[in-house]
């Protein structure tokens, strides 16, 4: 492999990445301060957070989860805000895809866990999943809010959203980049607002 070339092509790589955050950050600012009032919200009266999403996305739920219930910056000693990734219990996963089929297995776990006032957040690059759809429908219809991480057009999901931040891209990778950083920032806005005396 030439050197100079993989070079370029990480170079590229990461200029892409960089022109959809800049893009993020000129577009969604507004779309992300209403979703971190809506959690900080739900969270101020004992409310918790449901997160879905497949593939890649159901890794950033994962993450976005244990950053919530743990801590996003490290040294910071705080209570743990109650965050619960729908993509991490492989039994009940293949246990309801098999008997109820695939586009149930979140919504499923929104009925069992999912209270009014709790806050279902669906993360999807196309929002076209239809269990993502299944789950955000399950959620408004028992009263929860939702919030949809999507991509350039938010598909379907996007009028099931309360709260949409659509990232200005129709490329996977880059919408799956910048759901991460959202997610961290959506984290950050979320702890200063909750423990305002723990963070600099």
């Amino acid at each position: 492999m030439d050197d100079q070339l993989t070079e370029q092509l990480v170079r590229r790589h990461l200029a892409a990445t960089e022109a959809v955050i800049r893009l993020v950050a000129e577009r969604c600012a507004p779309a992300i301060v209403r979703a971190a009032d809506v959690l900080v919200s739900s969270l101020h009266e004992g409310g918790k957070l449901l997160l879905c999403g497949n593939g890649g996305s159901a890794a950033n739920c994962q993450h976005l989860a244990a950053e919530f219930v743990n801590t996003l910056t490290r040294p910071v000693v705080r209570p743990p805000l109650a965050a619960i990734a729908l993509t991490t219990d492989t039994s009940l996963l293949t246990a309801a895809a098999n008997d109820r089929g695939f586009e149930g297995v979140f919504a499923r776990q929104v009925l069992a866990l999912g209270r009014s006032g709790d806050v279902l957040i669906a993360i999807t690059t196309s929002g076209d999943s239809p269990n993502i759809l299944r789950a955000l429908e399950t959620a408004r219809a028992a009263g929860l809010q939702t919030v949809l991480l999507g991509g350039e057009t938010g598909g379907k999901a996007k009028p099931l959203a309360d709260v949409a931040i659509l990232i200005p891209s129709a490329d996977t990778q880059r919408i799956q980049e910048a759901h991460i950083a959202v997610g961290h920032v959506l984290c950050d806005l979320v702890e200063r607002a909750i423990y305002p005396n723990v963070l600099p």
